[in-house]
């Protein structure tokens, strides 16, 4: 009976239903003795009665105010707070985490669910929210999208933290919810492992190994697709040849992560394919894409990464990550085709290109070498003969083509050919065609803003591919299996021009620039090479005129020698030497040359697989690489932020000093050889 009375004590609306009672009581009261007692008339009872109304419900109100705050008082509740209290009694009961902690992060309280999720009782109190995500409690209050929440990572889980400032008692604190979006990420993660990917699958060099045993052909062919078809029935994908030697490969993208962590190890399982008694292995290339919208567009981006990886010298996989390329493989030198079907092909198309331009411009890379030179001067020649008005973009101060501008200077053609990059700048039309020799890489063009300002571009170059172009260009001719740039213009020359029609000054520089890449025919040679060499021959290059192009005076062997007594052997294999700084820590420009030379003799000393010549001019530091053809020294550099082919590359590091260059080598060569 106590207890129960109590409890009525304590209850709202028994304690408003007993002050009515009572109330009520007075009323009657009243009226009695003002009806029995007064001698006045039934108007002036009526005003006493009236007054005596009015003042009992006054009494009432205060009445009822007092006894509810003297209650809640000793229940030890406010009436402000009363709707935190509530809250605070439904917070444990919650099945999301909440803590409730100081304006600084510091926590305070925690309910089950909270202690559930990070699997201990009275590990966190405190301690601060940055200690148990990423981010701070400021992080969450000023977090951009406020009305989910903010996305961090807790308890190995994915979490939306909310968080509610509140006051109470002058004192401010944070109430965070953290709602798991585990179900939301498990789907996601599915979502993406059942996502299709497409890719293309190429055997790069079977023609060629094969020419000649053509009955072979076949057995070698299926045996390369029993490999292909073991590995598409390993992820439960689908292999379909559509043309001889072409597959398309559906797979699910969650076997793309095993491919990567494997570095794709069907390139090495094709490559243990041999031709007969032969040393060359057959390769793959396979160009792959797990982004895009359709799969119209997976296609596509697939196809552009297989182009990548043919262009890059084949024998790797290209992944095509929205607009980023990666790279896999590249460990073989690519093999020289031995039609001339494509060279003739991209040469009739070039020459209806540069018909239909108003003017044509030519540029390379910064510093020409010979190679670089005689390709553009090749090209000036095409376009002379289509009659459209051609210049070449190149620094005629350049010493390092002094003695090429020396054996143009008597041919009226080439008196005002040569121009500067503010000259080019003035005379792009809508109709201006610009052809790029001997480079692809943007950031080592001669001109860069030039090449930004015209929009019909043509690329001819044998450094293998190492970025998509920025604006489509008509015509890609990049061949990573070519000597030299100035073979694939040769070619371009033997079907355009009429035999007899290529002047022997420029014949001299086409060949000079072979030379110079092929290291006088010693080096990187095939068929074609040797094609476009006796080509050139019969068009009047001298042989003995190019190799005034190749001496050296007695500055330039002794600058050479600085490189050669200042040589150290890094990982048993790599051949890596400086020369001898000036004072003010310079190199000559003159030196440049002498590294390229340097680093070609270096291959020469016994256990040298791969060398590299590092010099400084100005403040930039360049590297010149060259290998014996079992490094792939191109891989290497391009870390450095450079570009080549398989057995010769180059790079330039700004503003940077040779001690730092020679660390990111070794990283680089350190990361290469690592993955070998």
């Amino acid at each position: 009976m106590l207890k129960k009375l109590k409890e009525k004590l304590h209850n709202k609306a028994f304690i408003r239903r007993s002050v009515t009672v009572i109330v009520a009581v007075l009323y009657i009261t009243g009226f009695s003795l003002v009806a029995d007692n007064s001698k006045g008339n039934l108007f002036s009872k009526g005003v006493i009665t009236s007054g005596l109304f009015l003042l009992t419900l006054l009494a009432t109100y205060f009445a009822w105010n007092i006894i509810e705050k003297n209650i809640m008082k000793k229940r030890g509740i406010e009436i402000e707070p009363l709707l935190g209290n509530m809250t605070l009694d439904i917070l444990p009961r919650l099945h999301s985490p909440v803590t409730i902690s100081d304006m600084n992060g510091r926590i305070i309280w925690f309910n089950r669910a909270f202690t559930v999720a990070a699997g201990t009782k009275s590990g966190y109190f405190g301690k601060n929210i940055d200690q148990i995500c990423k981010n701070s409690l400021d992080d969450i209050i000023n977090a951009e999208d406020s009305d989910s929440g903010l996305e961090t990572i807790a308890f190995n889980q994915f979490y939306k933290v909310k968080a509610y400032p509140v006051q109470t008692s002058n004192k401010h604190y944070c109430i965070t919810v953290w709602n798991s979006q585990k179900e939301l990420n498990d789907a996601y993660k599915q979502l993406k492992d059942e996502n299709t990917v497409v890719a293309f699958i190429m055997i790069d060099n079977l023609d060629e190994l094969l020419q000649h045993i053509q009955e072979k052909y076949r057995e070698v062919s299926n045996e390369v697709a029993n490999i292909l078809n073991e590995w598409t029935e390993s992820v439960n994908g689908v292999l379909k040849e559509f043309q001889r030697d072409k597959y398309l490969f559906i797979f699910h993208e969650k076997y793309l992560d095993e491919f990567i962590a494997s570095k794709f190890s069907i390139l090495d399982k094709i490559r243990d394919v041999r031709v007969g008694s032969g040393s060359l292995p057959v390769t793959i290339s396979i160009g792959i894409s797990c982004t895009g919208n359709t799969l119209a567009e997976k296609e596509r981006d697939a196809q552009t990464a297989l182009d990548m990886a043919l262009q890059r010298g084949g024998d790797q996989a290209v992944i095509k990550i929205n607009n980023e390329m990666n790279f896999y493989g590249g460990r073989t030198q690519s093999v020289q085709k031995k039609t001339k079907v494509r060279s003739r092909v991209t040469a009739n198309e070039l020459v209806s290109h540069m018909a239909s331009s108003g003017n044509v411009l030519i540029m390379g890379h910064i510093n020409p070498d010979f190679d670089c030179f005689g390709a553009c001067v090749g090209i000036a020649r095409m376009a002379m003969f289509c009659g459209i008005p051609v210049n070449i973009i190149v620094d005629t101060e350049d010493k390092n083509i002094a003695k090429c501008f020396e054996s143009l200077k008597h041919m009226h053609e080439y008196k005002h050919m040569f121009i500067g990059s503010h000259e080019a700048l003035d005379l792009i039309n809508h109709d201006t065609l610009l052809c790029i020799c001997d480079v692809n890489n943007q950031k080592q063009f001669a001109a860069p803003e030039v090449a930004e300002s015209v929009e019909r571009v043509v690329y001819i170059d044998h450094h293998r591919k190492t970025a998509e172009f920025k604006i489509k260009p008509l015509i890609t001719y990049i061949e990573p299996s070519a000597s030299s740039t100035c073979e694939l213009v040769a070619e371009f020359l033997e079907q355009t021009l009429s035999a007899g029609m290529l002047p022997h000054e420029e014949a001299n520089l086409l060949l000079t620039g072979i030379m110079l890449d092929t290291n006088h025919f010693s080096k990187n040679t095939g068929v074609r090479t040797y094609s476009a060499g006796c080509y050139l021959q019969n068009e009047g290059a001298n042989p003995q005129i190019i190799r005034d192009f190749f001496k050296s005076d007695l500055d330039d062997l002794r600058r050479e020698a600085k490189f050669e007594t200042n040589v150290k052997i890094y990982r048993n294999i790599f051949a890596i030497t400086t020369n001898s700084l000036k004072e003010n820590g310079i190199s000559d420009p003159s030196d440049r040359i002498a590294a390229a030379k340097a680093a070609d003799k270096l291959l020469s000393v016994d256990g040298v697989m791969a060398s590299f010549a590092i010099c400084k001019i100005e403040n930039t530091v360049f590297i010149s690489a060259r290998s014996t053809g079992k490094i792939n020294v191109q891989m290497i550099i391009e870390k450095l932020g450079g570009g080549g082919h398989f057995d010769a590359a180059a790079t330039q590091l700004k503003d940077t000093t040779v001690n730092e260059a020679l660390t990111q080598l070794k990283d680089a060569i350190d990361e290469y050889a690592d993955n070998l």
